[in-house]
Formats: structure tokens, sequence, C-alpha cells
């Protein structure tokens, strides 16, 4: 029988209202599509593991994973600025840069489809593991695991984003009215959060220990990543005690001794890693797409198009806290030497260059070999620290932000006082996450951003950027269904 391919969009929510929310196709690969009718050929551990492959797939995209979310997550806080140069403004960058963003700015269309699309490949999954009868039962439990776990970080990502946001639990079908209106219409986020908890929670209990992977599975999703992404979610609802419990269940990791060696391809998945999106130079079209090129020096000696640079602002910060270690792995300056030799010129288009985004092998290839560190264990213990210590607990709480200063070569915090060592935490986090996607949310969540932006020259409005605004096209095809967020 001849195999009918198509490519699908994976809800109406992107627009493609007549070739989505259909359950008669099937993603199978990181490009190909294959007929329902033609299941029978996937009913095998390798066809099984197919379809959570794909999932993983969605993360290299240049929707999901580059431009659009360096712009989103980076570009808007104090940590960076476009770069770049004055008249390549990157589609939106510049918009994001100065926080005069709208609903038609592109890069939230971008996140807001990526992410379901990503989502539509987990609820596939989720629907037709379960008919795969001849693959191993127990691989079959881990990957729905794996599928909820992915499913869950996607959807943290759009409630951080968005607020409330649509709940879409599984594959639509077309024309039915409840799936379209499931697809158009936003839940709230107490809905959202406690959808990702559930998922979190299956997760932890289906998915093996670190340890038990090996080979080409290294960097799949473990119970630790479960329990620590778990405590992050629940950091972000302040709910304290919950964030310690989760936090004390990531277990077997520990930091890596100099602080620069986790960003080398050398430092990928190390003991301190809990979760990785797994990039790949060597295999074509495994890398996360141009994530390393978009964010290389630019000019005369450069390797890169020079977006998403660090802000004097953040190596201050560095400098001020004594910090040389991280903030030399994490800065690139004019005329300096990276690890590996190459030396910058000094005749860059930019003062400085995100250091974390950096490849030795494949500086200026579209695919490249950086993974991007989403969860590793030194946040870990910040959340425990800045939990515990909202419980009151600040004896407690100082010894773990001790243990991440320490790593740094830098001295044990000053700081007593429940107030004070939050402050102290919050800066932390600044420092040892910087470039890792999480400074706009902790700005936001934490009730620092118009002060701390004001430091930067952006002007946060209260009221409003606390969340980004849903795309415009989501909200005309919505019809009604999904107002958008205030003061958009």
């Amino acid at each position: 029988m001849k195999k009918t391919y198509i490519i699908i969009s994976a809800l109406v929510l992107t627009g493609f209202i007549n070739q989505s929310c259909s359950n008669d196709f099937i993603d199978v690969s990181p490009t190909e599509q294959v007929s329902a009718a033609d299941l029978s050929l996937y009913n095998n551990n390798e066809g099984a593991t197919s379809f959570v492959n794909s999932i993983y797939a969605k993360f290299l995209d240049w929707d999901m994973s580059t431009f659009s979310w360096i712009g989103v997550t980076s570009i808007t806080s104090d940590d960076a600025d476009k770069g770049s140069t004055p008249g390549d403004v990157g589609s939106d960058k510049d918009i994001l840069d100065a926080l005069t963003f709208t609903p038609s700015t592109p890069s939230f269309e971008s996140l807001f489809a990526s992410n379901y699309e990503g989502i539509n490949r987990c609820n596939q999954a989720l629907q037709y593991l379960p008919q795969l009868t001849n693959a191993d039962e127990s691989l079959r439990a881990r990957l729905a695991g794996e599928a909820k776990f992915l499913r869950a970080f996607m959807y943290f990502t759009l409630v951080r984003s968005f607020g409330d946001v649509p709940l879409v639990d599984h594959v639509p079908s077309t024309g039915n009215p409840d799936d379209i209106t499931m697809q158009l219409t936003r839940k709230s986020k107490a809905e959202v959060y406690a959808f990702i908890e559930k998922d979190l929670l299956d997760a932890a209990a289906a998915l093996p220990n670190k340890s038990a992977y090996s080979g080409k599975d290294v960097g799949r999703a473990t119970k630790g990543a479960a329990h620590a992404l778990l405590a992050k979610v629940y950091l972000y609802q302040k709910k304290w005690q919950l964030a310690v419990d989760q936090a004390n269940l990531v277990t077997g990791y520990s930091l890596t001794p100099d602080f620069i060696d986790i960003y080398k391809l050398s430092g990928e998945n190390n003991s301190e890693s809990i979760f990785e999106i797994q990039g790949s130079g060597i295999e074509t079209g495994k890398g996360i797409q141009q994530y390393t090129q978009v964010q290389g020096a630019r000019g005369t000696g450069g390797w890169g198009w020079g977006f998403n640079t660090p802000t004097q602002n953040l190596y201050d910060a560095f400098t001020a806290e004594g910090d040389t270690e991280r903030r030399d792995a994490t800065i690139i300056r004019k005329g300096m030497t990276l690890y590996d030799g190459r030396v910058v010129g000094s005749d860059a288009d930019n003062d400085y260059y995100n250091y974390k985004a950096y490849s030795s092998a494949y500086t200026t290839q579209s695919s490249t070999d950086t993974n991007i560190r989403y969860l590793r264990f030194a946040e870990v213990l910040l959340i425990k620290a800045e939990a515990l210590n909202e419980l009151g607990q600040t004896s407690s709480a100082i010894p773990l932000l001790n243990q991440v200063r320490q790593r740094a070569n830098i001295s044990n915090t000053s700081a007593s006082t429940q107030s004070d060592v939050r402050t102290a935490i919050w800066k932390e986090r600044r420092l040892e996450l910087a470039f890792e996607h999480d400074r706009w949310f902790d700005l936001v969540r934490t009730g620092q951003a118009q002060s701390a932006l004001a430091a930067n020259g952006k002007t946060f409005v209260v009221g409003k950027h606390e969340v980004f605004p849903l795309p415009q096209t989501f909200i005309t095809e919505a019809k009604g269904r999904s107002a958008q967020n205030p003061n958009y």
C-alpha cells in the first residue's frame, strides 16, 4: 500500500484550520508524518520510540528554541541587548529589546505555535502508544512518561509567557465542535498549572533514574528531571513546602567543579545536568537550528550574527560580586582568548557575546553540538534555598546558597535575615543562570521587573508586561472565545 505523507500543523491555533486538528495523520519523525492506517508499521519497540523522538526533535526547531525564544527570554531582560548591528533588527528583536511589542510581534506567534505543535506530538504519542501492543510494555510506559514530561515542559513555557492559555489534552478530531472550543478557549493559570503538576507526577512515577540510560538514550527525560521541573513549577506558584519536597527527591547529582566545564562539549549531560536539549553537529539536522550561529561574534574575525549580547549591567553585576569565574564563562569579550584557543577579534561589532551558546567545533554551521542546559543541580539547590527561606527556615537556606557560591570561588554570603537572603538568592540566580532562558520570568515572578529593567533603560509597564500578548492570529481565530491579555 502506498503511504500518504503530509505536513500538518498541530492545531487550529496556528491558523491552518483546514489542515489541522486531525487524528488521521501522525508525526513519527522530525520531517515525516504517516497515515494512521499504517500504524501497524510502528507496532514494535523502534516504532514506539519514534513517536517520542519526534517530540524531542521539535525542540531543535528554529521557532521553538532559537531566534524567537532567545528574543522573548533574554533580549527582553536586563541580561541582554539586541546586539548585532543597528541596521539588522532581526525581524523584531529591536522591538523586544525596547519592550514595545504588540500582539502582532512575530516572535510571540512563533513561541505560541511551536509549543502547541510540540504538545500535539505529545498527545499523539499518548494516544497511539497503548495501541502498539507488540512493543515492550515497560518501554511504552517509560515513553508515555517522557511524553508527559515534555508536554508539561511546554505548558510551563506557555503559562509563564502568556498566563491563561488553551489546555489541549488530546488529539483533536476534525470538525468536532468541542475540540475546536478546546483549542480556542483559554483556561486559567491555576487549571494549566494543575495539569502540569499531574503530568509531572505521572512522569516521575514512570521514568527511570538518569543512571539507567546509556548510549543514544543519554539525555532522555528522567525521574530526576520530573522532580526538578515540578519543584520549579511549585516555586513559581509559591507552594514553598511542595517545592522543597520535590527538590529533596532530586538525588544522584553533583555540582561540576569548574563552572566553565558545564558548557563545553565534554560537559554535556554530566553529573550536574538534569535536563538538556541535545544538539549534534555530526548529524545534519540534529543540531538546534542556528542556536550557536545567531549568537556568535559578529564582524571581522567573528563567526555569527551577533544577537543576544550581554549587557554592561550584567557584566558589572558579576564584577561587583567578585565573580570573575562565572563572568568569564558566561560573557565573551572583544580580544578574549576562549577555552579552545580561539581569539575574539578586537574589532568585533559588539563588546560582549553569549559564551554559553558557543561551539568550539561548529561555530558557523547551522547544526552545532551545543546543548541548551535547561535544568541543572545548581538551580535545584537555589530553588530549595528560596523555598526554605520563604518558609522562615533561613538558617537552612544559607548553606545551599553558599554551595553554589563556593563552586564559583566567591565568598559565602553575608546575608542573614530573611529579607537579605531572599535578595541574595535572587542575585545568585541571575549570575548562575544567565542566558539559560529564565531571567525575564524570574524578574516577573519576584516583582523585580520594573526596577531592574529601569536600571537597564527599559520601561516595564506594571499591569501589562507581566505576561506577553497572545498572538493576534489566535485572538482573531478565536472569534470571541478568548480575550487578549490586558492593556495590549
